[in-house]
């Protein structure tokens, strides 16, 4: 098993994209902490990993919080003594052309998307300087590179995070902590739920495997970046679209 007793902290990790990664660390042997923003999510997700033999535990958290994400960090020092893996998951969609979209809008995308990531690698990076080795993996996405009509803040969003992954790669690299980000093209989760199939059937089209990603197929990227197999990947953004920016 890959991530054999690597304690990992995955955030937005009750559904979709996180939920696919908590269950695939948890096969390849990681001590996984499941955090999320509703309870009976966050306990579902965490029966799910045990019952793949692994050790887990919840944290109900908001990533906009930083006294709640430096809570979740302590707890988990606590429980399992070290970090090994943060993966930057939790992110969030209010999408708008640039002349409709809402300062609130625009503010609460910045706040998940961006600002939750930093909260949350710097509430982790002490212990993992304390160990001389961690991995950052960031969520960013082929919006993040190429933009995306009516999504000024996602974009905006997804683009700063590869800002984050660039410069924390070169900062903590010689640290012995690498950072990397995942740019998913479109995959089937809960955030496509309100596309019309019209939409979908197009989105489809536009990937040259003609279909949508699959959650897991994002979470085997992850669990091979967090693993040392991927010792010498630092500050990359790997693409998994399905070919679909070709």
């Amino acid at each position: 098993m890959r991530l054999h007793d690597k304690t990992a902290i995955i955030t937005g990790a009750a559904q979709g994209i996180g939920l696919a990664t908590a269950l695939k660390f948890a096969a390849e042997g990681a001590h996984v902490v499941v955090c999320d923003i509703r309870r009976e999510a966050v306990d579902a997700a965490v029966t799910q990993c045990r019952a793949l033999g692994a050790q887990a535990e919840g944290q109900v958290v908001d990533v906009t919080s930083r006294e709640q994400i430096d809570a979740m960090a302590a707890a988990t020092l606590a429980r399992f003594g070290r970090i090994d893996v943060l993966v930057n998951n939790a992110g969030i969609t209010q999408d708008a052309r640039l002349q409709k979209m809402t300062l609130e809008q625009f503010d609460r995308v910045i706040d998940v998307n961006l600002r939750g990531v930093f909260h949350c690698a710097q509430a982790v990076l002490p212990a993992m300087l304390e160990q001389g080795a961690g991995v950052i993996l960031n969520a960013s996405s082929v919006v993040g590179i190429y933009g995306n009509y009516g999504q000024t803040n996602y974009a905006a969003s997804k683009f700063g995070v590869i800002g984050f992954t660039k410069t924390w790669s070169r900062e903590l690299g010689p640290k012995g902590i690498r950072v990397n980000a995942v740019a998913p093209g479109f995959i089937e989760t809960p955030i496509l739920a309100t596309v019309p199939e019209k939409v979908l059937t197009a989105m489809r089209e536009d990937v040259p495997l003609k279909r949508l990603g699959r959650p897991e197929e994002i979470a085997n990227v992850y669990a091979f970046l967090a693993s040392d197999e991927a010792s010498y990947v630092n500050g990359a953004v790997i693409e998994v679209a399905g070919g679909m920016t070709v």
